[in-house]
């Protein structure tokens, strides 16, 4: 804990804990000391009346461009973002400039995080060397840095070589690491493809990527991890295939878990009948029929987890000829809406807490991160107006870049502040 978190005393009336029960919540050095009818002194008081308190939020999915692009995001502009979002907690992903595939580059992105100071920025390490698939990146090192990096990735990038996927499983299992994976298949799936392939891409004269580039790959890595006994975690699920894959895995107790984004939840794929390319992303926007599929799946737990795959970019990348722009979409600051709003009826708070906290606190190894809201645990939370509605505005957008497919969509559910050990990170 940090000095400037010790001695500060936060009180937060009348608030309902997970849309529960009502109660005043005190902190006191970064901890939650008495919740009830709380009548100590405090430096701080936010009158919380109509507001929900959840579990500060954690992203296992997150790009934040630093170092090398800057000019996209930076990491103290991804924190921003973060604490605006309701998040506490983001994985930031290794494709950056260099790729974050040694200790010394994953301890960078450790510090920067920490000198921000908004959010927990935890490193996700590359699986291999330049993400170039082919020889191992310093897993073991990684994982003994300062950073404690347990999670990696070449996302952006398949690790297309069964060999190397097997591998990089048997070595993270010695410290209970995990492999995040891109799935898309190169053979299936190549460097044009640029949209889901079906009867829309072949009328807009645009390159397919078929749904089944994903799941040959998710097949093959939970027969790996089956193989192994190590974890595997499926980054972005797009297709009604890769839900039955995982589900069968599930169902015989391999260790897999599996994430969705939100523009996956309700996006879809007639949006890019104007060519805009705001709404290229890899994997693409996908049917209906899909997007209903992950739904059920968040719903029933197959897929454990939505993570926003926040890809900034700047200007100069995404405003070209559709399928020459660069993937990605912004997602920080609008998931929490975005869930609320598709989803709020079925999952309710407890739901969104063990998508959007527990569950993926868990599968990151964030000990700090994910707890119930109880006495002694950390003060790390997010306080939410469940009936706000609020119409997302891209140039009011913390993040450096305005590639945001939420512009003028109205969204249910609004954070009003976020909290990292009982210190404010955002409010409005």
């Amino acid at each position: 804990m940090s000095p400037d978190e010790l001695d500060h005393r936060l009180l937060i009336k009348g608030v309902s804990i997970l849309g529960r029960n009502t109660a005043d919540v005190y902190v006191e050095d970064g901890v939650v000391r008495e919740i009830g009818t709380v009548s100590t002194p405090a430096d701080s008081t936010v009158d919380a009346a109509g507001l929900v308190l959840l579990p500060g939020l954690v992203d296992l999915h997150t790009h934040l461009r630093e170092p090398g692009r800057e000019d996209a995001e930076t990491v103290l502009s991804g924190s921003q973002a973060a604490a605006a979002g309701g998040f506490t907690a983001v994985l930031a992903m290794a494709n950056t400039t260099p790729v974050t595939d040694t200790a010394e580059a994953a301890e960078r992105v450790f510090d920067l995080g920490r000198q921000a100071g908004l959010v927990d920025v935890q490193p996700v390490g590359a699986v291999t060397k330049g993400l170039a698939g082919e020889e191992l990146a310093e897993l073991g090192l990684m994982a003994r840095s300062r950073a404690r990096v347990r999670v990696f990735s070449d996302d952006g990038r398949c690790v297309g070589d069964a060999r190397v996927m097997r591998r990089a499983l048997e070595y993270v299992k010695a410290f209970g690491g995990v492999i995040s994976q891109h799935s898309q298949d190169p053979a299936l799936a190549g460097p044009s493809a640029c949209c889901h392939e079906g009867p829309l891409s072949g009328e807009l004269g645009l390159p397919g990527w078929p749904g089944v580039a994903e799941e040959v790959i998710v097949a093959r890595d939970v027969m790996l991890a089956r193989h192994t006994g190590s974890r595997v975690h499926v980054a972005h699920v797009s297709t009604a295939g890769s839900v039955e894959v995982i589900r069968w895995a599930k169902a015989q107790r391999i260790d897999v878990t599996a994430e969705v984004t939100p523009h996956h939840l309700l996006l879809t794929t007639d949006l890019l009948a104007g060519y805009d390319p705001t709404y290229k992303v890899n994997p693409p926007l996908r049917p209906a029929e899909d997007v209903e599929a992950l739904r059920d799946a968040l719903v029933d737990g197959t897929i454990d987890a939505v993570a926003t795959d926040h890809a900034p970019h700047a200007r100069h990348d995404k405003e070209h000829a559709f399928v020459d722009a660069a993937f990605g979409m912004l997602g920080l600051e609008t998931a929490l809406g975005v869930v609320w709003t598709v989803l709020g009826d079925r999952l309710g708070w407890d739901g969104v807490a063990r998508v959007m906290s527990a569950n993926p606190a868990r599968i990151a190894g964030l000990a700090e991160h994910g707890h119930a809201i109880e006495v002694g645990c950390p003060a790390t939370f997010t306080l939410v107006d469940p009936a706000a509605t609020w119409v997302v505005d891209r140039d009011a957008s913390l993040s450096l870049s305005r590639n945001n497919p939420w512009h003028d969509r109205k969204l249910t559910g609004q954070v009003r502040a976020t909290y990292l050990r009982g210190r404010e990170a955002f409010a409005r």
